[in-house]
C-alpha cells in the first residue's frame, strides 16, 4: 500500500493543545495482518482523557481490527499500545453486537460485571449515567435495541477504566436513540473519560469528536478535529472529506514535516 497522512496540526500546535492533559492510550506504529492480507500498517495516535476520538473510514478499512488491537483482544504484528493509569480495568469495550444474559435484569447485569472488576460498583449511578435508571429491573430480553446498546455503554464504564472503546454504538438505531447515545458519549468525555469510537454516523462525529482518525485500506490517511479536516480537504461535510481522502484526491494538501509513509 502507498499513502500519505493528512494532518491538520503542526507538532508545536499539538503540544500546545495537549498541554496539561493526560494521555489515556498511546498507539505507536501499529500493524496487523491476517495471513498474507495486511489489514493495518503503521498506525500512530493517542487518546487523551476527557476527549472523544472517532475512527471513520470505508467498510473493510480496518476500523474494528484497530479497536480490537487497542483493547488487547488480538495481538499486533508490529507496534505498541500503551495504556496509562492504575485502574484494575484498563479498557472498557463495547462490541458491535453486545451479548448479555437474557434472563438477567439490567441491574443484575451491571452488578455481574461489577463483580468481575473487583471494586465496589454503584449500580444506580452507572445506570443513571446512560439513562437506564428507569428500566433497572427490566430483563435484558425485553430491552429495545437502543437500550441494549446503552447497557453496553454502561458496562464499559464499570471499574473506571482508563479508556472506553465503542464499536459502532449507534449502528442501526433510529435518529432519536442515536442522538441520545451520542449525548451519553459526550457526557462521559466531559466527565473526564477517554473515548475511542468507531462509527459510520458522520453527523454524530461532527457533533462530538475532538479528534478524527480517517482509516483507508489499513492506513491512517488523516487526523485532526472535524473542522480542520474539512478545511484541509476543502469540503463541507465529513462524508465529502471521507470520499476525497479515500480516492486520494490531488486537491488535498499534505502538511510538510508530518508523519506519512510510502510502502509497496
Amino acid at each position: 500500500m502507498s499513502s500519505e497522512t493528512v494532518t491538520t496540526e503542526t507538532d508545536e500546535e499539538r503540544d500546545e493543545a495537549t498541554d496539561g492533559t493526560e494521555t489515556a492510550v498511546a498507539v505507536e506504529g501499529l500493524g496487523h495482518a491476517f495471513g498474507d492480507l495486511e489489514v493495518l500498517a503503521d498506525i500512530t495516535f493517542s487518546v487523551d482523557r476527557g476527549t472523544v476520538v472517532c475512527v471513520i473510514g470505508p467498510n473493510g478499512s480496518g476500523k474494528t481490527t484497530l479497536l480490537r488491537l487497542v483493547t488487547g483482544l488480538i495481538e499486533p504484528d508490529e507496534g505498541t499500545v500503551t495504556i496509562a493509569g492504575e485502574s484494575d480495568r484498563e479498557v472498557g469495550y463495547l462490541a458491535q453486537q453486545p451479548d448479555f444474559r437474557p434472563q438477567f435484569t439490567v441491574r443484575e447485569t451491571v452488578s455481574f460485571y461489577g463483580s468481575l472488576v473487583g471494586t465496589e460498583t454503584d449500580v444506580d449511578a452507572v445506570l443513571d449515567r446512560v439513562g437506564l435508571g428507569a428500566v433497572a429491573d427490566r430483563r435484558v430480553n425485553a430491552l429495545s435495541g437502543g437500550m441494549m446498546r446503552l447497557l453496553g455503554v454502561a458496562q464499559t464504564t464499570i471499574g473506571d477504566p482508563s479508556l472506553l472503546v465503542l464499536d459502532e454504538p449507534s449502528s442501526g438505531l433510529d435518529p432519536t436513540m442515536t442522538r441520545h447515545i451520542t449525548d451519553v458519549v459526550a457526557d462521559l468525555a466531559a466527565a473526564g473519560d477517554a473515548v475511542l469510537l468507531a462509527t459510520h454516523d458522520l453527523r454524530s462525529v461532527e457533533r462530538i469528536a475532538d479528534e478524527v482518525l480517517v482509516v483507508d485500506r489499513g492506513e491512517l490517511v488523516a487526523t485532526g478535529p472535524p473542522d480542520a479536516i474539512l478545511a484541509e480537504t476543502e469540503t463541507e461535510t465529513l462524508e465529502d472529506a471521507l470520499t476525497a481522502l479515500a480516492r486520494g484526491d490531488d486537491a488535498i494538501s499534505v502538511s510538510a514535516g508530518l508523519h506519512g509513509s510510502d510502502r509497496e
